[in-house]
């Protein structure tokens, strides 16, 4: 499990926290020493050297512990040393990024640069590191996860690391709970894509699809989602032979209906040209009627050709 804090995001925080330490007379007067350590460690974090950013980073916080920031910089360089190291050496360093994220969240002063911003990053670290691909330590990491929703209540992404955690853990209610709260919280496109894979990986493929459904109901006007529909009712309706003829037919009208709505919004979506030209074969292949197959199998090769025309422009640089 990862936090959701992205290594860009991350990079443009540290230069904005040197920044922001710099320019205040109470870092850069009475603390030059720490500041010109730290200013070493962010310019080894930013070219991903993070052996050599944790010792300058130690540094600093040898010069004055008291500056809480330096020590989720720490935390997050032994975290990125720990994913290539030996399995003997990596459960040390996640120790050692836990010890300092911890540090982090006591030490932080509220005048800090970005404190609100990093005491937060610092829980959602914490989380991660305890999680099952890292330190696998469900007990430590469900009071942080519950103390993240405290924090953040209105926050999606606090409630689907709490249901991840759940998942991993086998306590598959909770986890649904959770993950049902993140959409509730936040009715979006991500939130019920999350929802989706959830169900998904349940093999609930009832509730994935309306997870889809309500994804497209959130973003309307986005083609992608429709297609996203079509393309889980295609592939169950082919793949899945325990379906009655009556439940394919049916998922494959679905799937045509969910094309039909991307197309009205694009209507030169190549995927949602090419997978309605599949599911009017498949269709027709239910059919009896000769006439009937006849304009379902017309129709497909009308959009199958209209995406290999498109493909072809779009290889040969041009346009339709």
């Amino acid at each position: 499990m990862q936090s959701r804090f992205s290594s860009l995001r991350l990079l443009v925080l540290v230069l904005l926290v040197a920044v922001s330490a710099s320019a205040c007379g109470k870092y850069s007067i009475g603390n030059l020493r720490m500041l010109m350590a730290f200013k070493e460690g962010n310019a080894a974090y930013g070219k991903g050297d993070f052996t050599t950013a944790s010792k300058s980073y130690e540094e600093a916080v040898q010069h004055n512990p008291d500056f809480g920031i330096v020590y989720f910089f720490l935390a997050n360089s032994y975290d990125n040393m720990s994913t290539k190291a030996t399995d003997a050496n990596r459960a040390e360093l996640l120790q050692k990024a836990v010890t300092n994220y911890n540090k982090a969240i006591t030490v932080i002063k509220d005048e800090e640069p970005s404190s609100a911003q990093i005491r937060k990053l610092s829980y959602e670290y914490l989380v991660a590191a305890y999680g099952p691909d890292k330190l696998n330590d469900f007990a430590q990491a469900e009071p942080i996860g519950k103390r993240l929703i405290e924090m953040e209540p209105n926050e999606p992404g606090n409630y689907q690391t709490l249901g991840t955690l759940y998942e991993e853990k086998g306590r598959y209610e909770e986890a649904e709970a959770y993950f049902q709260k993140a959409v509730e919280v936040r009715p979006d496109a991500l939130g019920y894509s999350v929802l989706a894979g959830y169900y998904n990986r349940q093999g609930n493929f009832e509730k994935t699809m309306e997870a889809w459904e309500n994804r497209a109901k959130a973003e309307p006007n986005n083609p992608e989602a429709h297609h996203t529909i079509a393309h889980w009712l295609w592939e169950k309706s082919f793949k899945d032979y325990t379906l009655t003829t009556a439940k394919k037919r049916e998922y494959i009208e679905r799937a045509i209906a969910a094309e039909d709505s991307a197309l009205a919004l694009h209507g030169d979506y190549i995927e949602a040209l090419t997978y309605k030209n599949i599911l009017l074969r498949m269709k027709a292949l239910m059919e009896k009627d000769r006439k009937t197959i006849d304009s379902l199998i017309a129709e497909a090769d009308r959009l199958r050709n209209r995406a290999m025309e498109l493909q072809k422009a779009q290889a040969g640089g041009g346009g339709i």
